[in-house]
């Protein structure tokens, strides 16, 4: 969307807004860069350090086949689907699924307890979600008190009743599902606020928010994209940072994604994954506490935290990712 300039001013005068009239995130995100050739979307770091790696091609079959499941099961356009899970690879599969399906899906943070994850489901009408094992616990606690959900997908191995298993319902689906032709302004996700003055409210945002937020992305990272680069944050993408200030503006250049639950040495994986990639290392949004020792990923790293941080432990950071500084914004 950006011209790659040094001139802010001629930047700032020649910028147009690019926003056509039909537009659909899963197309822009996933199926433009499925042409078959296996091209790198993501890359998701296990707890024990283990990479899996997963192409854009597969992405558009997996979120395919995850909406002829939802299309099974009653769901049509307009209605609403959750994604209860921390960075993982179900997460982003349920997304596109959503988006390809002119459904609304919800992003929700796996640390909600019962009262914040009822509010929201209820609120929001959503009719199917899925989760993993951590969130089913919290769900059966709560699903007799939610008259719209219809269906719970845990994407654990784990069999219970009441719930269904997401990737066996994965697997008997059909790759083949005709992403649903929506505009720019048609409803694709709803985001709730943190709630701290009265309960929170879902905001709800067309496809085109993913096009508002490219400007900002593009050009704090030195206008992305750069040849080679990976993309890494350890946001949650529960919010709308992580979903739309890394992962889906990422994918809507192509770039590579770093995926990984933050537990233990999260940092010092994600820094790994990054670093073995062969691709230099973008990082937005809010870093950790630094961990004791961290490999120095290649070239670039840029990062904007939603709070200010201890100078001391910025520096730290920096040096343990090979970058000169670490940049703390107030958003």
């Amino acid at each position: 969307m950006l011209t790659e300039t040094s001139n802010y001013n001629e930047l700032y005068r020649d910028f147009r807004w690019e926003v056509p009239a039909r537009f659909n995130i899963a197309t822009a995100c996933c199926d433009r860069h499925a042409d078959g050739t296996n091209r790198l979307a993501l890359i998701y770091v296990d707890e024990d350090g283990s990479a899996q790696r997963t192409s854009f091609d597969e992405m558009r079959a997996l979120s395919s086949r995850f909406a002829n499941v939802l299309k099974a099961d009653g769901l049509k356009r307009g209605d609403r689907v959750a994604a209860f899970l921390s960075q993982s690879l179900e997460l982003p599969i349920v997304h596109l699924a959503a988006f390809r399906s002119g459904l609304v899906s919800v992003p929700l943070f796996t640390l909600f307890g019962e009262d914040a994850l009822e509010f929201r489901l209820a609120n929001s009408g959503a009719k199917a979600v899925v989760t993993d094992e951590s969130g089913w616990e919290k769900l059966s606690q709560i699903r007799d008190r939610l008259p719209y959900l219809q269906d719970i997908y845990v994407t654990s191995e784990a069999v219970h009743a009441g719930a269904k298993s997401f990737w066996s319902s994965i697997e008997t689906a059909s790759e083949e599902f005709a992403t649903a032709d929506t505009s720019a302004d048609d409803p694709a996700v709803i985001i709730y606020t943190s709630g701290t003055t009265g309960n929170p409210k879902g905001a709800l945002h067309a496809h085109r928010v993913l096009l508002g937020h490219l400007p900002n992305v593009e050009m704090v990272h030195d206008f992305l994209p750069k040849a080679g680069d990976v993309m890494w944050t350890p946001a949650d993408w529960a919010w709308i940072g992580g979903l739309f200030d890394a992962l889906f503006p990422a994918w809507y250049h192509g770039v590579p994604v770093v995926g990984h639950r933050k537990r233990g040495a999260g940092f010092e994986h994600a820094l790994e994954a990054g670093q073995d990639s062969g691709h230099p290392l973008e990082m937005p949004s809010s870093p950790p506490d630094p961990m004791a020792a961290a490999p120095a990923p290649r070239h670039r790293a840029r990062t904007a935290g939603s709070q200010p941080r201890n100078c001391s432990k910025r520096r730290r950071l920096a040096t343990l990712i090979g970058c000169g500084d670490i940049i703390a914004s107030m958003i």
